[in-house]
């Protein structure tokens, strides 16, 4: 498959308060590529720098170094038009679907609002795409009329999907897209987003702090330590052979659903004295 993303050499700084301070450096030199339908996790605790890479990406956050490659195009320091035009191939979804959402427009509102940009579709042609992802995502027929509150998280996630889908894209930052959710309601929405992968022909770059999520959904994944990438290969290898200390001890500090093994595994890590634990860590 022909890569579709390609991340060299990527530094990502942020000035610190203070005069003649260093600049604090969130990502540095971390290099990742992602093939046409490919998932690519990239794992890490929180402050691992792993949002601010999907940040760079979506030219949120400006590199300070390096190069992001779009289909071959350098978009590490994009303009207006091009990231106007950019926002149609690569879209994100967040971590919480409630504050992703105006809550004052109904649900139509925002998903007709991306559509408004393309002159190529009628009023009419842009609300029959809208009601088809509603469909095809799950939700009631009421739901374009009905306000964001209306809804569950895990509902509110599917809108959120349906609002990425809407522009076609073909790349998808997924910024821990379920640890907001229940653990049934993260398993369906996973499974949605592997329906619509297979559907759509979509790319992921998979954002977590859940190794155990990542085992059942990646293809690849990356494990990123203050900023730098330790360890990297396909989701079986890893999760299975770890060879780095750092992806081993967030491998121990996954939750397992036997109580006792989970009691068990927490008391040994206590023990051994490491201290990543994926259950306590706050997401970034």
């Amino acid at each position: 498959m022909a890569e579709i993303l390609t991340i060299k050499q990527l530094r990502v700084e942020f000035p610190r308060k203070g005069f003649r301070q260093p600049p604090f450096v969130a990502v540095d030199g971390v290099d990742l590529a992602i093939d046409a339908g490919e998932t690519v996790a990239l794992v890490g605790e929180s402050g691992s720098g792993k949002s601010t890479i999907g940040r760079a990406v979506l030219g949120l956050t400006p590199a300070a170094a390096g190069r992001i490659r779009y289909r071959g195009e350098d978009i590490t320091h994009r303009d207006r038009s091009q990231q106007r035009r950019l926002a149609r191939s690569m879209q994100v979804i967040f971590q919480d679907p409630y504050s992703s959402l105006n809550p004052s427009k109904r649900i139509g509102e925002l998903l007709l609002e991306p559509l408004r940009t393309d002159r190529s579709l009628s009023r009419s042609e842009a609300l029959s795409r809208v009601e088809g992802l509603i469909r095809r995502v799950g939700l009631p027929e009421d739901t374009l009329e009905r306000y964001p509150g209306r809804f569950s998280g895990g509902q509110r996630q599917r809108i959120a999907i349906a609002r990425a889908l809407s522009v076609q894209p073909d790349l998808i930052i997924c910024d821990e897209p379920t640890s907001a959710l229940d653990v049934s309601t993260q398993a369906s929405v996973l499974t949605l987003l592997k329906e619509l992968q297979d559907q759509f022909g979509l790319a992921y770059l998979f954002i977590t702090h859940d190794l155990a999520v990542v085992r059942h959904f990646a293809d690849r994944v990356a494990v990123l330590h203050n900023g730098q990438v330790v360890e990297e290969g396909d989701v079986v290898s890893v999760c299975t052979a770890a060879q780095h200390p750092y992806t081993q001890r967030l491998l121990a500090a996954a939750p397992v659903p036997d109580p006792v093994l989970q009691r068990e595994r927490r008391e040994a890590r206590i023990r051994d004295g490491l201290t990543v634990d994926a259950e306590a860590v706050p997401v970034r």
